[in-house]
């Protein structure tokens, strides 16, 4: 088989390994994972992978220091990566993986989640009793925000500032005539989970009781008409705070939002968009969770075309 085939058999696969969720082009699931230590009654979003049976998409991961420590997030790249493939109608593959880290991390992290990731090339493992075995050959690694928005440079104006609000992080990232300007991108440590537990905090204070996070996150997302109204003011009221402190922290990085215009990105942009209460002049949102991992996907496609081309040559 000659080079240029070889690379043809590749089957790209976008992840954006979220703290709070993993998302590939088509699933999103809970970044939980915990070990059943007997054989399972039920298979529903069971991983079995080394002997071992994980249940996945369970309560989310608690936020650590990098994404490498444990297998936590390799089992759950298998697990999504099952998910993808399911959806593909394939249950083996040649995978060229395609992730993404923050915007100010990435050239410190961007080796070891490489490695971490391709640890093993030839991997065999079950999820939801379907058997899968596929061939990791190659790992890319972008940065956050810029995948969400690589399909669509070219509709951009001269400058634009995109916000990508994740889980635990969030980038700022300036692009001018369709370039990221890397020496103006920031990475601030003020995602949803934050405003999440600032609400806990002010439920505690007020009311003494917490409140379950995929009802802050009903709220958040859809609006929710179930919780008692004592509740849902306090949650709402440290929503639109939050909102307005990712404002600030725009205008905080020389960014003047009545002249800029401003992609909100990630989980947090129909947050800001229900509760950001900010004229949308200059506002734009893109609203799927899945923008990154597509976007993952679509520069490793754009990769391999590019290679296609040169082995051509």
């Amino acid at each position: 088989m000659n080079n240029i085939e070889e690379i043809r058999k590749l089957t790209p696969i976008g992840f954006d390994h979220g703290w709070n969720f993993c998302k590939t082009r088509h699933a999103s699931f809970l970044s939980g994972l915990r070990e059943i230590t007997t054989e399972p009654a039920l298979y529903d979003n069971v991983l079995e992978y080394g002997g071992k049976y994980y249940k996945i998409g369970t309560k989310r991961m608690e936020v650590r220091e990098n994404k490498v420590s444990d297998d936590t997030f390799y089992l759950l790249t298998l697990a999504g990566i099952a998910m993808e493939l399911r959806e593909r109608g394939m249950t083996t593959a040649r995978i060229l993986l395609s992730a993404g880290l923050p915007l100010t991390r990435f050239g410190d992290e961007k080796d070891d989640f490489i490695r971490y990731l391709g640890q093993n090339r030839d991997v065999r493992f079950k999820f939801e009793q379907v058997e899968y075995h596929i061939f990791i050959e190659r790992v890319s690694v972008y940065p956050q925000c810029y995948g969400a928005v690589i399909d669509r440079l070219h509709t951009f104006a001269r400058k634009v500032v995109v916000v990508d609000i994740g889980s635990w992080t969030v980038d700022i990232m300036p692009i001018y005539d369709s370039s990221p300007d890397e020496s103006a991108c920031v990475t601030l440590p003020h995602g949803i989970i934050t405003c999440i537990r600032q609400i806990n905090k002010e439920c505690v204070r007020q009311l003494n009781e917490e409140v379950d996070e995929y009802d802050i996150q009903q709220v958040m997302m859809h609006g929710s008409d179930d919780l008692p109204e004592e509740y849902r003011n306090i949650i709402e009221k440290q929503i639109r705070e939050y909102c307005e402190s990712i404002y600030h922290s725009i205008r905080e990085q020389g960014f003047n939002m009545a002249l800029t215009p401003i992609i909100f990105v990630g989980g947090g942009a129909t947050v800001m968009k229900r509760f950001g209460n900010l004229s949308a002049g200059k506002i734009s949102y893109i609203e799927d969770v899945r923008a990154n991992a597509k976007g993952f996907e679509l520069l490793a496609e754009i990769r391999l075309k590019e290679e296609q081309r040169r082995k051509a040559q």
